[in-house]
């Protein structure tokens, strides 16, 4: 009688698991190497030497935008929870106390908003809501409309983390100098596109290029339905690209209570400015919250 003989199964890995701990899915492989993962200081580095190769435009008062290059393939695609259809975002709203045209907020409350004029590298906008939040700190963003269009998923993500959303105009040219019928067309593409992203306008409105709107701009984007335009008391000028500590000092410098501070993502010193940024702001008693918590 002949015997047959069955070849044992080989032991089988375990499924790789996301970060939150979930199986994602994927094909079977072994564990990582701990030793090859790089910590939360290596990751950050990362990407701020990937933003100071980003030439992502400031809001200087002429001259047109140079947007970053997408690289092939690493566009991101909207995330899965975008087609389960959220909830429509917070819409504009009238503060009654407040002019049409918006600097700073109540003096006499120890709050101050930060502003981020929305563009450049998702990574880095990612890394600087992440520190934001991991200060407890809420933030306001007005994106740029194409922007949005090359990276859809990140405006669910700034609104995922409590923070105010916003419209700064489709392409972010010199608005003030544009015809009524050319503005509008910047105003309401972005605005388009917050709606189809979103469900809602987003909440603020900055025109782009000029810290001020102009009689002409301030009038569509009332008619757009922005009542109010958002400016700012205190300008970081991190897009001149002055270095970190410049930017902490410009900011704290110049912050009180109610301010509205204008930075921008894309660039590599506001993001190694930033948790010094909040540090101070801790230390004074100064809480970052969104525009529309400082208005409220």
């Amino acid at each position: 009688m002949v015997r047959v003989i069955t070849p044992a199964r080989p032991p089988q890995p375990s499924l790789d698991r996301s970060p939150d701990g979930s199986p994602d899915g994927s094909v079977a492989r072994a564990a990582p190497d701990p030793r090859t993962v790089p910590d939360r200081r290596a990751a950050l580095r990362s990407g701020v030497a990937l933003a100071a190769g980003t030439l992502a435009a400031g809001c200087s008062t002429t001259g047109v935008v140079a947007h970053p290059v997408a690289v092939s393939g690493t566009a991101a695609s909207p995330s899965a929870h975008l087609s389960a259809k959220p909830a429509a975002a917070p819409a504009p709203r009238r503060f009654p106390q407040q002019p049409a045209e918006i600097t700073h907020g109540p003096r006499d409350r120890p709050r101050v908003a930060l502003t981020f004029h929305g563009q450049g590298d998702p990574a880095v906008a990612k890394a600087l809501l992440g520190e934001a939040e991991k200060a407890g700190a809420r933030v306001t963003v007005l994106a740029v409309g194409s922007w949005l269009d090359e990276h859809p998923d990140i405006a669910r993500r700034i609104l995922d983390g409590g923070h105010d959303l916003g419209n700064h105009t489709l392409r972010h040219l010199a608005i003030n100098a544009m015809s009524e019928a050319d503005a509008e067309v910047e105003i309401r593409g972005c605005a388009d596109r917050l709606r189809r992203l979103t469900g809602s306008i987003g909440t603020w409105f900055r025109p782009s290029r000029t810290p001020t709107a102009s009689a002409l701009v301030a009038g569509v984007a009332r008619r757009v339905g922005y009542p109010h335009v958002l400016s700012y008391d205190v300008d970081s000028l991190d897009y001149t690209s002055p270095g970190a500590p410049a930017v902490t000092r410009q900011v704290i410098g110049g912050v009180r209570d109610g301010s509205v501070v204008s930075l921008h993502f894309g660039y590599a010193d506001t993001v190694a400015a930033l948790p010094a940024v909040l540090e101070e702001l801790g230390r004074r008693g100064l809480r970052a919250v969104t525009t529309t918590e400082l208005l409220s």
